[in-house]
C-alpha cells in the first residue's frame, strides 16, 4: 500500500481508502455485518488506514467503530459526516447555513456518532452537503474550531454536492477547510478543470468518491442488469441507463485496447494519476473487493497517452437526479 498526505494537514492516508456506505445495511442490499467486519479487517491487514463513513449510513459508523477498536494497535483514520439538519440535499443557493448546519446540530450529531462508534474522536468531520454561499456565514466555523480544540475532531471537510465541483471553490480558497470529498471518475472529469488545481494550490486534501460510478465502471453493468426493488441502485440504474453505461464502457475498453474486466482497475488508476488526489474510497463490502482494489496501489499510474484517450470519454449526466 502506498500513502499520500491529506493536503496541508500532514495526515498520512492510504491512497486506497475504504468507502463504508455500502456496509451500512440500508441502501445497498446484500451486505452482512459478518462479511463487512471481515472485509474491514482484511483492508487494514493490506495497509488501508482511511475509512469514510457517515451518520446517515445506517449501521456503518457502529461497524467501523467496532473494527477500529478491535485494531487498536493499528493507526486507522476515520472520517464521518454530519447530515444537514433540514434534510435538504443539495441545498439551494441562498439557503441560510443556520437551517442546514447550526452549531448545536453539528455538535449533537457528532456526539451521537462518537457514542455509536465507541471512538473518542474522528480524524475528519465532514458536512454531507455544501454550498459556497455559506462561506463567512453562520456559526458552523466557530463550532468546528471548538471541536478541534476539544480533541473530538482533527480536521474539517465537506462532501461536495453530486457532479457540482465548482460549488466548493470559494471554500477551498478561503483557507477554512482541510479536505473535500468529490465525485471524480472517467465519466465525470469536471473536478480536474478547477477544483483539483485549487486544492493543490491551497493545500486542501482530496478524497475521491464514486470512482467506479456506483458500479458502472466495473464492467459488470449490462443492458440486462437489474437490482432488487429496495436497493437504491434500482433507481440509479433505472430505465435504459444500464444499456447506456454498457455502451460507454465498451467504447472505453475498445479505445484503450483492454479487456472489459480491466475497466475497474483502469478507473482507479485514472483517479490516482492525479497528484491532487489524496485517497480514493471505493465501496468494498467483501474481502474479494478489498483484495482487488487494494492491489491497484502498486505505483503504476496511467500514461499521458492513456489519459488523453480517457479525456475523450467525459459523460456529463447525473443519475442521482
Amino acid at each position: 500500500m502506498r500513502y499520500r498526505t491529506l493536503g496541508r494537514s500532514g495526515l498520512s492516508v492510504s491512497e486506497i481508502g475504504y468507502g463504508a456506505w455500502g456496509i451500512g445495511e440500508t441502501s445497498w442490499v446484500g451486505a452482512t455485518e459478518d462479511e463487512s467486519v471481515r472485509a474491514l479487517h482484511r483492508a487494514i491487514d493490506l495497509g488501508v488506514n482511511f475509512i469514510d463513513t457517515a451518520r446517515g449510513y445506517g449501521e456503518s459508523e457502529r461497524i467501523v467503530g467496532r473494527v477500529v477498536r478491535e485494531r487498536a494497535g493499528d493507526e486507522v483514520r476515520v472520517a464521518t459526516k454530519v447530515q444537514p439538519k433540514n434534510g435538504v440535499w443539495p441545498p439551494p443557493f441562498g439557503l441560510d447555513p443556520a437551517d442546514a448546519f447550526p452549531g448545536e446540530h453539528i455538535r449533537t450529531t457528532l456526539e451521537t456518532s462518537l457514542r455509536l462508534s465507541g471512538l473518542d474522536h474522528f480524524d475528519v468531520l465532514q458536512f454531507h452537503v455544501w454550498s459556497d454561499d455559506w462561506v463567512g456565514r453562520g456559526d458552523w466555523l466557530e463550532t468546528i474550531a471548538a471541536l478541534k480544540q476539544e480533541g473530538k475532531i482533527r480536521l474539517f471537510g465537506v462532501s461536495v454536492n453530486d457532479h457540482d465541483p465548482g460549488n466548493a471553490l470559494a471554500l477551498v480558497r478561503s483557507g477554512t477547510v482541510d479536505s473535500v470529498q468529490v465525485i471524480y471518475n472517467i465519466f465525470d472529469q469536471g473536478p480536474a478543470d478547477a477544483l483539483l488545481p485549487a486544492c493543490e494550490e491551497h493545500g486542501v486534501g482530496v478524497i475521491v468518491r464514486v470512482a467506479l460510478d456506483e458500479g458502472g465502471l466495473t464492467g459488470r453493468i449490462t443492458a440486462d442488469t437489474t437490482f432488487p426493488e429496495d436497493d437504491w441502485r434500482n433507481r440509479y440504474f433505472r430505465g435504459d441507463r444500464p444499456a447506456q453505461v454498457e455502451r460507454r464502457v465498451a467504447a472505453i475498453t475498445a479505445d484503450l485496447g483492454i479487456a472489459p474486466d480491466g475497466i475497474a482497475e483502469t478507473a482507479l488508476r485514472f483517479v490516482l494519476s492525479s497528484p491532487a488526489v489524496s485517497t480514493v474510497i471505493p465501496g468494498m463490502r467483501t474481502v474479494r473487493n478489498v483484495e482487488r482494489n487494494t492491489a491497484v496501489s502498486d505505483g503504476r499510474l496511467l500514461g499521458a497517452d492513456q489519459l488523453a484517450v480517457l479525456g475523450k470519454h467525459r459523460w456529463q449526466r447525473n443519475f442521482y437526479a
